[in-house]
């Protein structure tokens, strides 16, 4: 090993105007992303949808990230072709996506509409999962923090933009907001239009401004050495233990889920509960044949490969799951009801065919604009504060503000200060878009990069799929259908996620600092 370590080299710092390039991609990823959040729920709405039935609508979206991405990831690790290692997949998920965006403005009926989301979120998660490892691939372990935050400008500004794009559009240009029952205005139609334009255009200048480093390349860094214990794994007898084991622990989570599915339709509990008994009996599966195949000496294999590593992530990667689950809890519930909870909290209307719902509408959009807009700034001072405590301090700090501002929502009346809470959140949603990133890259082996980064996405969806299963129930059943009160448990999860930050052990942080400056 030693012969070997005198020919490695680190990784070039890249110039301001790199990181911008490589980076630019995500203000398209972004505008997807954003007018999806801000304008889905109130499609369905107009299309008939019932406040308690939004969130098992919602399913499609974290439940194609968590399919989509890991996948991806694993195959963007074993590409090369002409345009690099992740870029295809940029190129090819922002057509799919731009498509998407055009069709699902005009959906004829509510299922049309569910199934457009699942489609627009599954072409946006080909694009954005392999900017992750972009990073990764790219930056030194110095950069990675600022290479991260770039990306979270980005996804500000795009965001900014596209959240306001139907409030603008209206008070801007005189686009009509309303429509008949069972139409989408033309304010929101035009707004998808442009977002899947700015999509298209902003992938492609990253694809065609940015290189990548070939395997060869990447072989030479140090920073991207894989661990040498990794090798010991190769052996027979541990893949039959492996398999014992999550042949074991997968039949235990099938029963465990049939016996929740059984539970739940006996009591004749809301549908959207068995969402998540479902979650469990298959995930189970998987572990279960995994398990049966390395039993019978079949482990040579992707899918094998893929449990096993899911099994052995870094304990970073563990860790920060934990923290990642509460953030995105609080986000998903955020997204989902803030529409619902100000419009009939602060604005008086469930009507959604009137005026004053639509402008209700019109201002959660602008809201979702400011809190992207503080992002994109807080994106910047998030490193100088890090430098000066530490990424877990700096993100414990960043998600108690966010989930103290989301709280805040509960209790006001006037509109207007609704600013201040969405100030709070954005400084939040700064953080969860880079420190965790940040704190991630340097527990990955390079050659698992973009798979590592894809099951990291499984804490960004199962949080979600969580709160898809329970917060329709817990609303009408505990909350007598007021939406507002899900803004408050959003807000108590997100500041559980800071607290549980300070359990990280962000070794590359440590690392940084002593390589230094």
């Amino acid at each position: 090993m030693s012969s070997v370590s005198t020919t490695l080299r680190r990784k070039p710092l890249l110039s301001f105007a790199q990181i911008w390039n490589m980076s630019f991609g995500f203000l398209g990823i972004q505008f997807g992303f954003a007018l999806q959040n801000a304008n889905v729920s109130r499609i369905f709405e107009t299309l008939g949808a019932n406040v308690d039935e939004i969130p098992v609508l919602w399913v499609a979206a974290p439940l194609t990230g968590l399919i989509v991405q890991p996948i991806i990831g694993y195959f963007s690790d074993r590409t090369w072709t002409r345009l690099g290692r992740r870029r295809p997949y940029f190129l090819v998920g922002a057509i799919l996506a731009t498509g998407a965006l055009f069709l699902m403005p005009n959906s004829p009926a509510l299922w049309v509409a569910a199934l457009m989301l699942w489609l627009m979120d599954a072409s946006i998660n080909v694009s954005m999962e392999p900017f992750r490892a972009f990073v990764g691939d790219n930056l030194p372990s110095r950069q990675r923090t600022t290479g991260f935050a770039m990306q979270s400008f980005f996804i500000g500004v795009g965001a900014v933009v596209a959240s306001a794009l139907p409030w603008m559009l209206t008070n801007w240009f005189g686009m009509s907001n309303e429509a008949p029952a069972g139409t989408i205005s033309d304010s929101v139609k035009w707004s998808f239009y442009l977002g899947g334009v700015v999509f298209l255009l902003a992938v492609l200048w990253t694809v065609f401004t940015s290189r990548e480093y070939s395997p060869q390349e990447l072989a030479e860094f140090e920073d991207n050495v894989e661990e040498p214990a990794g090798r010991e794994y190769d052996r027979p007898e541990v893949y039959a233990a492996a398999g014992a084991r999550q042949l074991r622990n997968g039949l235990i989570a099938v029963v465990l889920g049939a016996l929740l599915s059984f539970w739940f339709t006996a009591q004749n509990l809301d549908k959207q509960l068995l969402i998540f008994s479902g979650m469990i009996t298959i995930v189970g599966l998987l572990f279960a044949v995994s398990g049966l195949m390395q039993r019978q000496g079949s482990y040579r294999n992707s899918y094998v490969g893929i449990i096993n590593d899911l099994e052995n992530m870094p304990s970073t990667m563990k860790q920060l799951a934990v923290v990642q689950f509460f953030s995105w809890f609080s986000l998903f519930s955020m997204w989902i009801y803030t529409t619902a909870g100000v419009t009939s909290h602060i604005y008086g209307t469930k009507d959604t065919t009137s005026a004053l719902y639509n402008d209700g509408a019109d201002w959660v959009g602008v809201l979702f604009s400011v809190y992207n807009g503080v992002a994109a700034i807080v994106a910047f001072a998030i490193p100088l504060l890090a430098r000066r405590t530490s990424r877990r301090m700096a993100h414990l700090i960043c998600l108690v503000i966010g989930g103290l501002g989301l709280m805040s929502v509960y209790f006001i009346k006037d509109p207007n200060l609704l600013v201040l809470s969405m100030v709070a959140v954005g400084i939040a949603w700064a953080s969860i878009l880079s420190m965790p990133y940040a704190m991630l890259a340097g527990a990955l082996p390079a050659g698992k990069m973009g798979y590592y980064m894809g099951v990291f996405n499984f804490f960004i969806t199962i949080p979600q799929l969580v709160a898809a299963a329970l917060l329709g129930f817990i609303v009408k059943n505990f909350f007598n259908g007021e939406p507002i009160y899900a803004l408050l448990v959003g807000g108590v999860a997100m500041v559980v996620a800071g607290l549980l930050s300070l359990i990280v052990n962000d070794r590359d942080d440590i690392r940084v600092e002593e390589i230094g400056k």
